[in-house]
């Protein structure tokens, strides 16, 4: 009997239902990078959970939020004289990201109440539903938390507001390819070791990339190997305790080592893997963490280009997804 046949028969529209929630969310990460990059995140300066899923239909309409924006830090600080065609543009890129939300939440929970409702969720899945539906309630909070901290003096999201929305995105896609896995190919074990290890050193890089990203660090120090010559730069240690998460130079630094760790650490996961015949899927992860590994040194060297930075960010969940779907197999192999 093929166990992983009867699985993914058993729970094909389920599988179905998660997988394309995955690839919404692996979308959402990616227009989350190009928002960055392009500056747009402060363009939308109200929330509106219910009403915002319709962009400004009219031109009286763009003129309200135009005027909102214009009484905002980012735009007297930085953007002061900025056309309203101008402002068009930052604005699709937050709205796209808003309505992307809003879009993976409907189409997580209604499916969810129609699979409820019909007695088709598989046994022992319910609680796991149930926080990602509430994982993905606390990401819209958070998403307007972190939007907050850039319109009151300072135009600038906060880093640590910008990392904790990320690593709830990265939270969210993590336990649903985990959980596809156990419905493919029956469930595994929490990772230890050798396994868990591996993963917590990239989310860690992850993370850490998300502090560059916010104290715009990828714009200083644009060579590799070395920092202004040296191997650690200047301004390492400048402030004190806070000194990894303030310090654009010091967080740079880490991100870069944190990632020749990561990209080891992928590389030892190949090796036991083969040895547990995942032949393909580790081939996979380590074609994905070589061409993350380039993309970061490229990303860096050009001055984190909006193609480049976005083909990173996104590089980084694709590669998160193909190491959980490696440490699965590992988990449960005997």
């Amino acid at each position: 009997m093929n166990t992983t046949a009867d699985n993914m028969w058993k729970n094909r529209p389920v599988v179905i239902w998660l997988g394309l929630v995955t690839l919404m969310v692996f979308a959402m990460i990616t227009v989350g990078g190009i928002t960055r990059l392009t500056d747009s995140g402060l363009s939308m300066v109200e929330w509106r959970p219910l009403m915002g899923i319709l962009p400004p239909m009219t031109d009286a309409e763009w003129g309200r939020v135009f005027d909102l924006y214009r009484q905002s830090p980012e735009y007297q600080k930085i953007n002061a004289g900025m056309s309203l065609a101008e402002f068009k543009w930052i604005f699709f890129w937050e709205y796209l990201h808003r309505v992307l939300g809003r879009l993976i939440g409907l189409a997580f929970a209604l499916p969810l109440l129609v699979f409820a409702l019909r007695r088709r969720l598989p046994q022992g899945y319910r609680w796991r539903f149930l926080i990602l539906l509430g994982l993905g309630a606390a990401q819209g909070g958070i998403g307007w938390w972190m939007v907050k901290s850039g319109l009151v003096d300072n135009p600038y999201v906060s880093q640590y507001r910008l990392a904790t929305h990320l690593g709830m995105a990265l939270t969210i896609l993590g336990v649903l390819v985990w959980t596809i896995a156990d419905l493919v190919y029956g469930r595994a074990g929490a990772p230890r070791g050798h396994v868990a290890g591996v993963i917590g050193i990239l989310a860690i890089t992850i993370v850490a990339g998300a502090f560059v990203a916010g104290m715009n660090a990828g714009l200083i120090y644009n060579e590799y190997p070395l920092m202004g010559g040296q191997f650690i730069p200047i301004e390492y240690g400048f402030y004190g305790a806070m000194d990894a998460f303030e310090n654009p130079a010091s967080a740079q630094f880490h991100h870069r080592w944190l990632a020749v760790i990561a990209a080891l650490g992928v590389v030892s996961l190949w090796f036991r893997a083969r040895k547990h015949g995942l032949i393909v899927p580790a081939f996979v992860m380590l074609v994905v963490v070589g061409c993350q590994f380039l993309l970061g040194v490229f990303t860096l060297l050009y001055q984190v280009p909006v193609s480049l930075g976005t083909w990173h960010q996104a590089g980084a969940a694709a590669l998160l997804i193909t190491v959980l779907w490696v440490a699965h197999g590992l988990t449960r192999a005997p």
